[in-house]
């Protein structure tokens, strides 16, 4: 075994399950994670709800518990980003210009805010929300009386718009999506969605972007895609993610979208060759899910960076022990997609992969009430989500089953 340690790249969710995983498979050797942010790992689906309403909350309410498991043998570079992988040396190199050597690497770097599409003139009062930095931003100017204008109608958007509303702002939703969570929902959700959003006082712009921008310093009026010009205090770009994957380029990894890895979470080079001693965990990670098809996919749902934790924390510990990991790894990864959302009085839960479907159907309920709604591509069920009912939406895990399980 090398002296060098297990280095886990991105001080996140992910990472910290895979170390996790590891541990608890036996491997017992060091391990240094090396982590963009100045924070130990943390839970991010708070950001957008409780920690933009709590005055005072900040890491200490989010950090995950370090479990005794690694608090010996466990190196923290904090604030460090990752900026180059030399896969032939085994070693990744910081914005410090340090190298990090490694005998087995996790790629765990998630995801970053898209930009705003056009140009923000240097203009203040513009936010995005990934990070526990972004929302102690925001959440001081999510204040009564303000006027948010939010770019994007996705779980971020949204769930930040329900907390302004609750704050007292006033909220105005620019999407080009025909109702908000559209691609997840799906138009019969979304639609109610959209309904109780508007009964809380948010606007929605649909079929909308944003032209340009008005204001010195700071953003004062949007100007929309139609020529409808809205009253701006904070503008907050929520129109989708991207892979941490730059410092990636010239590794030889397959990066076209996300790190594309095999069914034991191992990278794989674009030449196709699997890389067993790297892997990639989290929202970065770009793999099939037997579940459902052949087709690698990164998904970003909230159960998935422990998923994936557990998944390569495994492989890891045999693969530094010198076992056979092929075995493993040709048993294929199918984990079953979960999220959850609370919005006002809404409280979301979802399993499968909901936007893979071409229909959906209600199953039970109503869906202005407590319901739940069933997604379907052809006659196969893909996804299942509920407004409430949440013993109904649970008892569907048993509903997703690899092929031969069905047969």
């Amino acid at each position: 075994m090398s002296d060098a340690p297990l280095l886990i790249v991105g001080a996140s969710m992910a990472g910290l399950r895979t170390a996790e995983g590891a541990r608890r498979a036996g491997y017992a050797g060091p391990i240094e994670f090396l982590g963009a942010e100045a924070h130990a790992p943390y839970n991010r689906p708070p950001l957008s709800k409780e920690l933009l309403q709590t005055e005072g909350h900040g890491h200490a309410e989010v950090a995950f518990p370090i479990r005794s498991a690694l608090e010996e043998g466990v190196t923290w570079v904090l604030g460090r980003a990752a900026v180059s992988l030399d896969a032939a040396r085994r070693v990744v190199v910081d914005d410090a210009g340090d190298e990090h050597p490694y005998s087995a690497l996790v790629i765990a770097t998630g995801l970053r805010p898209r930009a705003l599409p056009i140009d923000d003139h240097g203009l203040g009062g513009i936010h995005v929300l990934r990070t526990l930095d972004d929302a102690v931003a925001l959440r001081s100017v999510l204040r009564s009386g303000a006027n948010v204008v939010i770019l994007g109608s996705g779980f971020v958007g949204c769930e930040i718009a329900a907390t302004a509303a609750k704050n007292g702002a006033t909220v105005s939703i620019v999407t080009q999506s025909r109702v908000p969570l559209e691609r997840a929902l799906g138009p019969l959700l979304g639609a109610e969605m959209r309904r109780r959003h508007e009964e809380h006082g948010v606007r929605f712009f649909t079929g909308e972007s944003l032209f340009g921008l008005v204001g010195d310093p700071d953003v004062e009026r949007v100007i929309l895609t139609s020529g409808v010009m809205l009253e701006c205090d904070v503008l907050i770009v929520a129109v989708g993610s991207d892979p941490n994957t730059e410092w990636l380029e010239a590794s030889g990894l397959d990066v076209s979208d996300g790190v594309l890895v095999d069914g034991g979470l191992r990278a794989v080079g674009v030449d196709g060759a699997v890389h067993p001693e790297i892997f990639a965990v989290g929202d970065v990670a770009r793999y099939a899910n037997p579940l459902f098809d052949d087709v690698p996919r990164r998904v970003e749902h909230w159960n998935l960076p422990t998923e994936t934790g557990k998944r390569a924390g495994q492989l890891i510990a045999a693969q530094l022990a010198g076992d056979d990991c092929e075995p493993l790894a040709a048993a294929g990864f199918a984990p079953l997609p979960s999220f959850w959302s609370d919005q006002y009085d809404a409280h979301l839960l979802a399993f499968g992969m909901t936007y893979l479907a071409d229909r959906s159907e209600l199953v039970a309920g109503r869906v202005d009430d407590e319901c739940v709604v069933e997604y379907y591509r052809g006659d196969e069920l893909v996804g299942v989500c509920g407004i409430g009912m949440r013993s109904a939406v649970q008892a569907y895990r048993t509903r997703f089953a690899l092929p031969a399980a069905r047969a």
